[in-house]
């Protein structure tokens, strides 16, 4: 995956994003304190919100251009979403709440059909469970399942594991692990845990009130004796057009 941000700026109220870089890998990693623009970042890839200026681009396919006025509906990006909090629906069942992700396309990729999927993530159980009923590690899975059925080119986490305990950290990283390397679907994963970006990500970016303040392998951004370091690193520079 080759992701592009190419000056792009986005403001909401005071809060202001100015990012601008090009990554390659297959789980790049989002990183810094509430407020620093990890979200915001998010959801302009995801379509969820429009920046002001600026381009971006996965793969070489542009998902928006300020300059042409060019923004990509959102159910046209191919990108499975795992908001903060999963976003299901509680009224429903596991099943239920599956069928809004699923593909009808018949070209959808078998890896993300209902039995390949219900096995990799271990969801056969719960499908007649309220949500209501499971507990956080099952919402996570089934949160996962159900963005894996729209058969993603990239899928999109934030903050998916900041409410569970250490065992199903653990486990729902190790899921992730599989998405990426098994199945191939790359990953933008946010966190301000250093723990999960460096046992999930190839690449850091490190976001500060709406800046980059650094990019690297997460070795490189996390080694103990730069805990700060990488706050006062330059930002890199903007990729040619």
């Amino acid at each position: 995956m080759n992701l592009v941000f190419d000056q792009v700026q986005f403001s909401a109220g005071r809060f202001l994003l100015e990012i601008s870089t090009s990554v390659e890998g297959k789980a790049i990693g989002l990183f810094g304190d509430s407020g620093a623009g990890k979200t915001s970042t998010v959801e302009l890839l995801a379509g969820l919100r429009r920046a002001q200026t600026g381009k971006i681009l996965v793969d070489d396919v542009v998902l928006s251009d300020a300059s042409r006025r060019y923004h990509l509906a959102p159910e046209k990006r191919s990108l499975g979403y795992v908001p903060q909090d999963g976003a299901l629906f509680p009224h429903l069942n596991v099943l239920e709440n599956l069928r809004y992700g699923r593909s009808a396309s018949p070209s959808a990729n078998p890896a993300f059909k209902w039995d390949a999927l219900a096995e990799t993530l271990r969801i056969t159980p719960l499908l007649e469970r309220r949500i209501t009923a499971l507990s956080g590690g099952e919402r996570q899975r089934v949160a996962l399942a159900r963005a894996l059925l729209t058969s993603p080119r990239l899928l999109l986490l934030d903050e998916p594991l900041s409410s569970l305990d250490a065992t199903h950290t653990t486990s729902i990283l190790q899921m992730l692990k599989t998405i990426r390397d098994e199945l191939h679907v790359p990953l933008i994963y946010v966190s301000h845990q250093p723990e999960e970006l460096v046992a999930l990500c190839d690449h850091v970016i490190v976001l500060d009130r709406g800046r980059i303040t650094a990019i690297g392998q997460p070795s490189q951004i996390f080694e103990p004796c730069s805990a700060f370091r990488y706050r006062r690193k330059s930002p890199p520079s903007a990729p040619s057009t």
